[in-house]
């Protein structure tokens, strides 16, 4: 008798990527980068000022806050922010964290559909979030509808759509990767990831491939987010950026080789 495999929620693959010690920022450009780090602190800050100047307060949703990273520069900018995170760990985090800081709420989303519960907000904050959700185009289309008059929407480092990218953007980006994870002392495990990906061939069950969603669905559409947005917000502007772990590698890929990541900053929403 053969037995059914039963595929794991995107919840349980989060927390087992995302448990109890995990290191956000071993993995992570814009919290390791200082250059990609200290833009997307601007970007915050400037949300946050021109959403108050605008509607008078900045109620802010933080999607996938990890450690709260980011969380800490909203609240400092003047938001009143709402974090949701999948992993239990990393919601005991942040509750221990914030629990003092009467400006900030955490709620523990189990499923990716409490965020899209939350509002009336004046801004949406998804850093990188997006490329982890299958159904990235509706969670976005769902969230706007939160967004009242004169807020805004930003996202940031998510992985550019693999079919309008140049084979050598795609070549530098995988094997920056790849020499990262070997540094790592990961092996086995960059190998055996690596060789999936070669193959075309991923596993549902493995969180290695399933929490980096957009290696199974080419990528994160720019383009088409942007669209999705256009009519909503009074200026939309994607920002493309070369973005990798090794230190090394992203300062000479910021000077000399095709972006790779990118995100969306719109503001004034009608």
């Amino acid at each position: 008798m053969t037995i059914p495999q039963v595929t794991p929620a995107m919840g349980e693959l989060q927390e087992r990527e995302h448990g109890v010690g995990h290191d956000y920022a071993a993995g992570s450009p814009h919290i390791r980068h200082h250059t990609i780090r200290d833009r997307l602190i601007g970007d915050l800050h400037t949300l946050v000022q021109q959403v108050t100047d605008r509607n008078g307060q900045c109620r802010v949703l933080e999607l996938g806050a990890g450690h709260g990273t980011f969380t800490d520069h909203l609240v400092a900018a003047g938001a009143q922010v709402t974090v949701t995170e999948m992993s239990e760990p990393s919601v005991r985090f942040l509750r221990s964290r914030f629990q003092r800081n009467p400006r900030v709420t955490v709620i523990h989303d189990k499923d990716g559909t409490a965020a899209c519960q939350v509002g009336p907000l004046d801004a949406v904050v998804c850093v990188s979030v997006l490329h982890h959700i299958p159904d990235y185009l509706g969670t976005v289309k769902q969230l706007i509808e939160s967004i009242v008059p004169g807020g805004a929407f930003l996202s940031a480092q998510d992985p550019l759509w693999y079919p309008r990218r140049s084979r050598m953007s795609l070549s530098l980006d995988r094997n920056a990767y790849f020499l990262w994870r070997l540094g790592q002392g990961e092996l086995r495990r960059g190998l055996a990831t690596r060789l999936r990906r070669v193959r075309g061939v991923y596993d549902d069950t493995n969180e290695a491939d399933m929490v980096e969603y957009h290696v199974v669905r080419d990528g994160v559409d720019e383009d088409a987010l942007r669209d999705l947005l256009a009519p909503h917000f009074a200026t939309v502007e994607v920002r493309r950026y070369w973005s990798t772990q090794s230190g090394l590698l992203q300062a000479v890929g910021e000077r000399l080789f095709p972006p790779t990541t990118f995100g969306l900053f719109a503001t004034e929403r009608v």
